[in-house]
């Protein structure tokens, strides 16, 4: 690894946080969606749906931050397919950096900005009468499965960034997984689905994250669904990883 490489990851996050300061409407278009799906599964379809909790806004936000990183994650794409399309690649090749720089900024770039994103999704479920028991450890618990499914997903984002012809190609991928909550426990139990429909969901790997934050919430035992979700996060990262590297090489070589 090259000896500069935290602090030219330093310089170059920087340069993307600003970015972000001077466009805030990213932020706030990554939470609109997942806020609107709130709103509308508690005070439209909540009173219809039977999840056998006192709360419905509480069995849902699980669910609701997934979707927030989901739909946050494809601004990661948008500004690496933007970067090489202006030529900003071939620019920092040409300076003493360390190349694996450039892409760690803008990972953690996606991280800071979901976190931000998830704190304002967070903040309005308290609002709509989220209540939790759960201590500090808790809350770290929750912090640490979301940060590494933001870096798993991240990650993912990386590869169409860098290898997309389009720049809605660039975007696209993160539609299905928007999509993929929808198809696990996050606004229902899986045990009102239909046969098919219900194994695809208790073993794909939204459903055991969902759990798991949702068991952290409400101060349950922790169960298998943590180590399920925690083995989903990072071997999707471990991959994710590994190929968006490969890409990053080939790219620029």
């Amino acid at each position: 690894m090259n000896k500069h490489f935290v602090g030219d990851t330093a310089v170059l996050l920087g340069r993307s946080l600003r970015h972000i300061a001077r466009s805030p409407d990213t932020i706030i278009t990554t939470a609109i969606m997942p806020i609107a799906f709130m709103l509308l599964f508690v005070y439209v379809f909540g009173g219809a749906i039977e999840t056998g909790s006192d709360s419905y806004v509480n069995y849902l936000l699980p669910g609701i931050l997934i979707i927030t990183i989901a739909s946050g994650i494809s601004y990661t794409a948008f500004r690496l397919f933007l970067d090489l399309k202006g030529g900003i690649f071939e620019r920092f090749q040409s300076m003493p950096i360390a190349r694996s720089a450039v892409l760690w900024a803008h990972v953690l770039t996606s991280l800071v900005a979901n976190l931000i994103s998830i704190v304002v999704v967070i903040g309005v479920a308290l609002v709509m009468g989220f209540r939790t028991g759960a201590g500090v450890s808790g809350w770290l618990a929750v912090a640490g499965i979301l940060v590494l499914f933001t870096l798993a997903l991240t990650w993912i984002a990386v590869i169409p960034g860098l290898s997309a012809k389009t720049l809605d190609g660039a975007s696209a991928f993160s539609y299905p997984l928007i999509f993929l909550p929808f198809v696990s426990s996050a606004f229902v139990p899986t045990e009102s689905m239909p046969g098919p429909v219900r194994a695809f969901a208790e073993h794909q790997p939204v459903t055991s994250i969902v759990n798991a934050i949702r068991d952290l919430f409400t101060q349950q035992p922790v169960g298998a669904d943590v180590w399920i979700a925690l083995a989903w996060c990072a071997g999707i990262l471990v991959l994710a990883y590994l190929f968006a590297t490969v890409t990053y090489r080939r790219r620029i070589s």
